[in-house]
């Protein structure tokens, strides 16, 4: 589940904490990329359920009055992709590497290609990423799709239907689409990115700090790379 806000950040209450939650929380750094008019927003923070979200939780985190200096933008129920959602079974957060970025990309996908983008993702970008990872070039290659928007600010100007969460160097970073042809020359990602252009955009993209990273449970539970 994400949960979008400005300048606040609260985590779970202890008595509705189950012991499978693992939480990530992020500080916008600097915008990447941006197709929108909308305000950047300060903070986003992950919570990753094992099967399904406890009732306590969405309503601990969404229906419950917020505290005085914090704004919730959105509220949305994220599932996995399929053979796209990676990390090392070692991970324990990128705090051993300053230079890297949480790099958050917010995709939006046309509703009728919804079925096409996740065999996309499925059969060729998340394993071209899976090498990346392997290679240690990206920390993680988490791709999310939503599943439930939760709550959504009126004056939030800016929609998406996926998230995209990978470690990066910023240095020379210049997106994905070199990175993983490089990693899989011959597996015709040229194409396959050029053919996403027809069924998806990309109104937002953004590096972020790590605030918090206790999500290395997940790696136990999720697609893992050896």
């Amino acid at each position: 589940m994400t949960i979008l806000v400005n300048d606040h950040f609260r985590h779970l209450p202890s008595d509705s904490r189950d012991p499978t939650i693992s939480q990530a929380f992020y500080r916008h750094h600097t915008l990447f990329r941006n197709a929108s008019d909308a305000p950047a927003w300060s903070h986003l923070e992950l919570s990753y359920f094992r099967d399904l979200v406890p009732a306590d939780a969405i309503f601990d985190l969404v229906v419950q009055r917020q505290p005085a200096d914090t704004v919730l933008l959105r509220a949305e129920i994220l599932l996995t992709t399929p053979s796209a959602f990676i990390l090392p079974r070692d991970w324990q957060g990128s705090a051993d590497r300053p230079e890297r970025k949480a790099s958050l990309e917010y995709i939006d996908v046309q509703p009728a290609f919804l079925g096409e983008y996740r065999d996309v993702m499925r059969k060729y970008i998340g394993p071209a990423g899976a090498k990346l990872v392997r290679a240690n070039r990206i920390g993680t290659f988490r791709a999310m799709e939503t599943a439930a928007v939760l709550y959504r600010d009126p004056e939030l100007k800016i929609d998406w239907n996926q998230i995209h969460l990978s470690e990066v160097d910023t240095a020379g970073f210049t997106g994905f689409s070199a990175a993983l042809q490089e990693f899989s020359p011959n597996s015709g990602l040229a194409g396959v990115f050029a053919g996403l252009e027809r069924i998806r955009t990309i109104p937002r993209w953004t590096f972020n700090d790590p605030v918090v990273e206790t999500d290395a449970a997940v790696a136990r539970k999720g697609t893992l790379e050896p």
